[in-house]
């Protein structure tokens, strides 16, 4: 059976038989525009944030270069912050953006203003633009798009310490907050898929179970994480959730979320947790610590594991480093694309 690229992924998504799992990087957190691959297309940071060419551009030569079998949009995790009025230091060749100053010093200080007309701001636009060029011009290449989960975005427009500690001491003031920004979010993935997005991917890096526990980790993330993947599926399209850390203490809270895919980061073991619980499809995992230093045998090995396990999807773990090597990351594309070296033993192929 022959499969696109974006019906490989999509099939997988909706729990069908595929040849074999497919090979992503999503954008947004994950990160794929490395260092190589901008210096050898000329199209660079932090320039390539702010033009919706230019970021067309550069997935393209992502994708053409690494093998990753999709194209991530955006390049980080501040074009929604941006809107709110966080203040953004937008890198450098090496250096992804980030937020140098939230916009709100508390809870108290947070001006709510209509999700329409932050939809309208920053570089909304200009993300959404990219999509849809992308999409025209290469339809049987999944677009992925990656939202700032809602408790990271919430943590880069209120000073993190203390939206942190609103969690416990101030729950009404949070939910507030927490459902204000899930509503931008599901506006903006409206927007996106309107604009041709195949997948929208929803990274929440502060939602993890080291930093929140069980009990808030329920109480907040799965409650607004949940809100964000129904509006992404009344939009049509499916969601990935990442998660970063350690998610052991609240793994059973994880099918709740309802996502079409759940990606984690390398410290957990994916073939257990798809034993112990079968109806999730899982994302992941290889080290970006590999990834970045090598060497490629250790990187086609780990890679090679995780396709033999049955994990549904290969990713890297987390964020890749800027200084990441096309040589190591053609070296875990490769090994998926081979379908010779694959077991197909596996449920889910066919």
């Amino acid at each position: 059976m022959q499969f696109s690229l974006k019906r490989r992924l999509l099939s997988v998504l909706e729990n069908m038989p595929v040849d074999r799992p497919p090979v992503i990087c999503p954008g947004g957190m994950m990160n794929s525009a490395i260092v190589d691959i901008m210096k050898s297309s000329g199209v660079t940071f932090p320039e390539a944030h702010h033009d919706s060419e230019l970021i067309a551009k550069l997935a393209w030569e992502v994708h053409r270069q690494t093998g990753f079998e999709n194209f991530g949009i955006p390049f980080c995790m501040t074009v929604e912050a941006e809107v709110f009025g966080s203040t953004i230091n937008y890198g450098s060749l090496t250096c992804e953006p980030k937020i140098a100053k939230e916009i709100f010093p508390d809870l108290a200080s947070v001006e709510f203003q209509p999700v329409e007309e932050l939809l309208r701001n920053g570089r909304i636009l200009t993300v959404a633009k990219a999509a849809k060029r992308l999409a025209q011009d290469y339809p049987d290449v999944p677009v992925v798009a990656t939202l700032t989960g809602p408790i990271s975005l919430a943590a880069s427009i209120v000073d993190p310490m203390k939206f942190l500690a609103s969690l416990r001491k101030k729950p009404e003031q949070t939910h507030k907050l927490l459902d204000y920004v899930t509503r931008f979010l599901i506006g903006f993935s409206d927007l996106l898929t309107q604009h041709g997005v195949t997948v929208i991917a929803i990274a929440d890096p502060t939602a993890t179970g080291e930093i929140l526990g069980p009990a808030m980790f329920k109480e907040y993330a799965v409650r607004y994480l949940k809100q964000v993947v129904v509006g992404v599926h009344k939009a049509g399209v499916p969601a990935i959730v990442h998660i970063c850390g350690n998610v052991s203490p609240v793994k059973s809270l994880l099918p709740e979320i309802g996502a079409d895919a759940i990606s984690l980061d390398a410290i957990i073991n994916l073939s257990k947790l798809k034993a112990e619980f079968p109806t999730l499809i899982t994302m992941g995992n290889v080290s970006t610590y590999l990834l970045e230093f090598g060497p490629t045998d250790k990187i086609r090995e780990a890679t090679m594991r995780l396709v033999k396990e049955g994990v549904d999807i290969i990713a890297p773990a987390c964020g890749l480093s800027t200084t990441s090597s096309v040589e190591n990351i053609k070296a875990m594309t490769a090994v998926v694309a081979d379908t010779d070296v694959i077991s197909k033993g596996g449920e889910n192929y066919v």
